[in-house]
């Protein structure tokens, strides 16, 4: 079974080995599109095949819609080359349960895939006609939170993007560069309306799109670049959105078992590839099956009916406390819990870490008892039947592949919400002090145990990658295990930096608890285990 436009004739196949086809007719689908397209998505990864494109499909077989989605990536161009075309920008999604059942479903609702690279002039022109085109509702995007940024740590703008400051929206470098010129094309076609919606994992995501593209127009405007109307457009929420937005949907990369499965089914096309940037995916995408998402309902050109597909709509401050209750205190922590400690102990599996008594025990302590006082309840989901689906169903699913140095790559950047705002309730809250948590400070403690890349038993590890990662090691530089401390003076600029935690930690009464724990984590080997048996009493 060939994944493509003429390997899916022979549907009784496809059928007859477990798979569900889409029903609506694809040419037709694609012809619309093209012409008048509604939607385009910005990250052609994991989580679009899986989730935003799936939806789309949702409503293409319910006859709910007559379109589909372009897709275009703007860092990994291989992905485009080697994973879309290749296969008429078909996908597998490969939905595992918990139980052990899995779902396999063709996903044939992306009808275009483009590069967003100004040296691909067809590509390039493609997406400067789809943005003048009036029928266009959405562009979204998946791209991490890394993908908003246009300066470093330190406020300095990237080169790229001085380029682009410069030179304006003619032929952009950067990535948001791209996008916000993308922008000035729709505003030169008569400022036609439209949604810009950021689906990524990060806190107030829409506001972190908004504020990119907002430097890009003043910074032309100022620079004469463009007319000082296309600031005021891009300030005009009814032409120019950018609704905030909640995602939530495990999607590990592509795995070999799953890989094996689908090759006795006889599917052919289940090549694993890592491109050149380390992107690794496959023609089919492996994940789990609970998923969410929630957008502020801010469209000034409509949208397609996701809420059909299962996608809540509300205002703002709905989505906010949502993304909260997720982020920083129902999912998130646990995961970063989870990461460093895992990679610590050996574990390559975040399931087999759930089988871990006193893992599962530290991810409870961090989640009932320390989240849930503070917890923002956005009222739409209850956080306590939220964290127990992730800590009873989600994390253990050993039928979804995920792993620790996954979920620990960019701890440094994760680490302030996931953590800082749950540490800001217990210092702002009335009889509530920060000082009394204890497995948070743990957490921090093993990060920097696991920034030295030297597990539990004394073997070298490469931790996974980190925009600070060689600068937090210098601080690091010389311990290694039986080092005997103290090591508050030489630790003093990073707990006290409120950059990686939200407030400085000496502020909040935490510093001693991280150096007392992080003191006895270097130790020995085996010093990680013995500590966390001690202070969970497993």
């Amino acid at each position: 079974m060939k994944l493509s436009d003429a390997g899916l004739a022979d549907r009784k196949r496809w059928q007859d080995s477990g798979y569900e086809l889409p029903v609506f007719d694809r040419s037709l689908a694609r012809q619309a599109t093209i012409k008048d397209p509604i939607w385009i998505h910005f990250g052609a990864g994991n989580i679009f095949r899986a989730f935003p494109a799936a939806l789309q499909q949702k409503l293409l077989d319910a006859g709910d819609s007559d379109k589909g989605i372009i897709v275009c990536e703007g860092y990994d161009y291989e992905i485009i080359h080697r994973l879309y075309k290749p296969y008429d920008d078909l996908c597998l999604l490969v939905v595992l349960k918990p139980d052990g059942r899995i779902e396999k479903k063709v996903i044939a609702s992306i009808m275009e895939s483009l590069a967003a690279d100004t040296q691909a002039p067809s590509d390039w022109q493609r997406l400067r006609e789809i943005f003048r085109n009036p029928s266009l509702q959405m562009a979204s995007f998946t791209i991490t939170e890394k993908g908003y940024s246009v300066s470093d740590a330190n406020g300095n703008y990237y080169p790229a993007v001085l380029d682009d400051f410069r030179n304006g929206p003619g032929m952009p470098r950067s990535f948001m560069g791209k996008v916000s010129a993308l922008c000035w094309e729709r505003y030169k076609a008569g400022r036609l309306p439209l949604a810009w919606v950021s689906m990524d994992n990060c806190s107030h995501n829409g506001e972190k799109l908004c504020n990119a593209v907002r430097t890009f127009a003043v910074e032309w405007v100022n620079n004469g670049l463009a007319d000082p109307g296309f600031l005021e457009y891009v300030d005009d929420p009814e032409s120019v959105s950018f609704p905030w937005s909640m995602i939530d949907k495990i999607t590990p990369r592509p795995d070999a078992s799953i890989k094996a499965m689908l090759e006795q089914d006889g599917f052919a096309d289940t090549e694993i590839i890592c491109t050149d940037k380390k992107t690794y995916a496959a023609p089919f995408v492996n994940a789990e099956e609970p998923q969410y998402l929630v957008i502020e309902d801010l469209f000034p050109n409509g949208r397609p009916p996701l809420e059909k597909a299962g996608v809540i709509f509300t205002d703002r401050e709905t989505v906010n406390r949502v993304e909260k209750m997720k982020v920083c205190t129902c999912l998130n922590p646990l995961h970063t819990a989870l990461a460093v400690f895992g990679c610590l102990l050996g574990y390559t599996s975040i399931s087999a870490e759930m089988e871990d008594p006193v893992l599962k025990r530290l991810v409870e302590r961090i989640g009932y008892d320390e989240g849930l006082p503070v917890v923002v309840d956005p009222g739409i989901i209850r956080p306590v039947d939220f964290l127990k689906e992730v800590i009873e169903v989600r994390l253990p699913n050993k039928y979804v592949p995920d792993t620790p140095q996954r979920i620990a790559t960019d701890t440094s950047q994760k680490i302030p919400i996931r953590f800082g705002e749950t540490i800001k309730a217990y210092m702002q809250r009335p009889g509530m002090n920060a000082s009394d948590l204890n497995y948070i400070p743990l957490v921090f403690a093993a990060w920097l145990r696991y920034l030295l890349g030297i597990d539990d038993e004394g073997r070298p590890f490469d931790p996974s990658p980190d925009p600070l990662l060689d600068h937090l090691r210098k601080h690091l530089d010389g311990i290694t295990l039986g080092s005997p401390g103290p090591f508050g003076d030489r630790l003093r600029p990073v707990l006290s930096d409120a950059r990686l935690f939200a407030v400085s930690l000496y502020d909040a009464g935490l510093a001693e608890k991280v150096l007392s724990c992080f003191t006895e984590m270097v130790s020995g080997a085996g010093a990680v285990r013995k500590l966390l048996g001690r202070l969970l009493g497993v």
